[in-house]
């Protein structure tokens, strides 16, 4: 199959501009919740200025390269596919396998981080009833998803609304109660360079990541060559204001800066608002992890069904569910590994994650740069503006940042990224000696 052609894929109900956004924002962002570390790490003023800074070099080009390439191919698979039309096979392949891999890393983890926060109200928990409240939040989502985009789109929106209430709640009355310098220290004294600049840098570089990522449903999405560039536009800057504020507030009113770790905005309500506005956000937090493994469900798996369409994974992960139309095998495939993970935690997997993510992504913003170039006859209803100064600035701000980034990672973020990187290269060549065997079989 080309690179460039739309698979046959035809969901019933496809999603409109208002849940793609509300979609788009649950799995880039969610809310502020996760950002807390990044305070501990590399203090409160390079975390406040991260958080304003870091979209400049790396979400606003990477969108602005996803929406001109989602005019020109919305096809399912995206950037996959992106990359398999510039690049090749081999690159397009390890778009592919690099981002799905790196799913991994993470749907198991959401499942466990909401229900870490269950625990709080019941600590008598034990490890198996841990594991089965996991588990069973993954086969819930793994349902919604089934059902089809449409269906995420109404769960996202339902979750997000509940999430906004409190955060603006909180945003309101630590504004009333500022009573300190946010930004100070800049820095986290005595703190090794490489946490200030490099792991934090990751974390920041993880917050705003995915913003090509809902590129893989495409063709589930009404008009896509329009709702993109538009649901991008809405969405970045919400972003941002999602992480910025309340952790301005928060630093400003709450303070309190080296207690800042994961969950402590739950603490900084409580300090602002009392136990009442405490309680609403530490809720809101647990549904701030449902809709990012949600929406994480929803963008990953397509990346296997179109894969399986290409011949690199079995065929048999391209069947569709005959009442919804959704790729059911490669939903519930993918379900059953973020299950088998689900006793994992977040923490230093941040670490090797942001090497795979920013391996798609630096694929992705070359092979826009790629693409207007070997394949200036393809129609482009959104085009990166500046001509070849702007060109120049969404491939060049998101490839310096990586490297930033990879550079400074610690020793267990390089290591354990570096073996996942080249995992990739590996699995290629293992499903082509496979192809290439099937072919002579069959003759």
């Amino acid at each position: 199959m080309s690179a460039s052609t739309p698979s046959k894929y035809s969901a019933l109900r496809k999603a409109g501009l208002f849940y793609l956004v509300f979609v788009m924002f649950s799995y880039t962002t969610g809310g502020p919740f996760g950002l807390e570390d990044m305070v501990t790490t590399s203090g409160p003023g390079m975390t406040l200025l991260y958080l304003l800074i870091l979209p400049v070099f790396w979400c606003i080009p990477v969108s602005l390269v996803s929406a001109e390439l989602t005019t020109a191919m919305p096809v399912e698979g995206g950037f996959y596919r992106w990359t398999r039309a510039a690049f090749g096979d081999f690159w397009g392949f390890l778009a592919g396998w690099w981002n799905w891999s790196a799913s991994f890393l993470l749907g198991g983890a959401y499942a466990v981080l909401f229900t870490d926060y269950v625990v709080y109200y019941l600590p008598r928990m034990t490890w198996w009833e841990h594991y089965l409240l996991s588990v069973s939040l993954i086969a819930v989502l793994t349902w919604v998803n089934i059902r089809g985009i449409q269906m995420v789109g109404q769960v996202a929106t339902a979750l997000e609304l509940f999430i906004f209430v409190p955060v603006m709640t909180m945003i309101v009355l630590g504004l009333m109660h500022w009573h300190q310098n946010p930004f100070h220290p800049w820095t986290v004294p005595h703190q090794a360079t490489f946490k200030v600049f490099g792991v934090g840098l990751a974390l920041g570089l993880w917050l705003y990541s995915g913003y090509e990522q809902l590129s893989t449903v495409a063709e589930e999405v009404e008009n896509p060559q329009r709702a993109y560039p538009r649901a991008l536009a809405l969405v970045v800057p919400l972003s941002v204001a999602a992480y910025f504020l309340p952790a301005f507030v928060g630093l400003a009113s709450a303070g309190n800066w080296p207690d800042w770790h994961t969950g402590f905005f739950s603490d900084a309500a409580k300090i602002i608002g009392g136990p009442w506005l405490g309680t609403w956000m530490t809720v809101a937090a647990m549904i701030g992890n449902v809709a990012l493994l949600n929406s994480t469900i929803l963008t990953t798996t397509r990346m296997p069904f179109a894969m399986a369409e290409d011949g690199y994974l079995p065929s048999v992960l391209t069947r569709k569910h005959p009442r919804y139309g959704t790729p059911w095998l490669a939903i519930g495939t993918s379900a059953v590994i973020y299950a088998l993970l689900a006793w994992q935690s977040l923490g230093q997997l941040i670490s090797v994650y942001i090497w795979l993510r920013s391996a798609t992504t630096v694929l992705t913003v070359l092979s826009g740069w790629k693409l207007r170039k070997t394949r200036p006859e393809m129609t482009r209803s959104f085009r990166v503006p500046g001509g070849r100064a702007g060109l120049l600035y969404v491939v060049g701000a998101p490839v310096a940042m990586a490297c930033v980034a990879l550079l400074g990672s610690d020793r267990f973020a390089t290591i354990g990224g570096a073996i996942a990187m080249l995992l990739g290269p590996v699995v290629y060549l293992v499903t082509k000696s496979a192809r290439r065997v099937a072919a002579i079989a069959v003759q």
